[in-house]
């Protein structure tokens, strides 16, 4: 399964990504000039949250085991069978917005103009997110989850073999600092 995920050490906060969610998501138009202009105005389904230094994109998760999918009171949430993402079907959401209080991570929000809910697809329709597309620092990026769990294995088993050639008897620390 493919995932979007985030290089912290890139994100600088510029929330081009939302701008152009919101364009190309849920504008008429789908361009940036003409969508600023649309009434209402379109909504992202990424939201770029943080201080400081510190700035992350949030969207939707798609959980295997989603809260969200059980709290629709019309089905209008749906998980899609070919790619396995937790979709909005506009058409059946009547913007109870029950979902936007079950999910875990708040990325379900409300538009109240159109009432209905609105979240993240993962531009499934499209060959790349736009959210990835349009990342400046390149800070955004599709990967495989298994590829993300090859690597995560390989660091472990490379911190075992380090830690058993440590000589001594005792507590071994991690996260040693000076």
């Amino acid at each position: 399964m493919k995932v979007i995920g985030v290089h912290m050490d890139r994100c600088t906060g510029c929330k081009t990504c939302e701008l152009y969610c919101g364009a190309e998501r849920g504008s008429e138009c789908r361009t940036l000039l003409k969508a600023v202009q649309e009434s209402p105005v379109p909504l992202p389904r990424v939201r770029v949250e943080g201080r400081g230094d510190v700035s992350f994109p949030l969207q939707c998760r798609h959980c295997l085991q989603a809260p969200c999918l059980d709290a629709c009171l019309t089905g209008a949430l749906t998980r899609e069978k070919k790619s396995g993402l937790v979709i909005i079907r506009e058409d059946l959401c009547i913007g109870c917005w029950t979902c936007t209080a079950f999910c875990p991570y708040g990325v379900i929000a409300p538009s109240p103009e159109r009432k209905i809910a609105v979240k993240c697809d993962r531009c499934l329709y499209m060959e790349k997110p736009v959210c990835v597309d349009v990342c400046p620092t390149k800070a955004l990026e599709v990967v495989d989850l298994e590829e993300i769990d090859t690597l995560l294995c390989e660091k472990r088993r490379k911190t075992a073999e380090a830690m058993v050639e440590c000589s001594g008897e005792g507590l071994r620390l991690l996260d040693a600092r000076p």
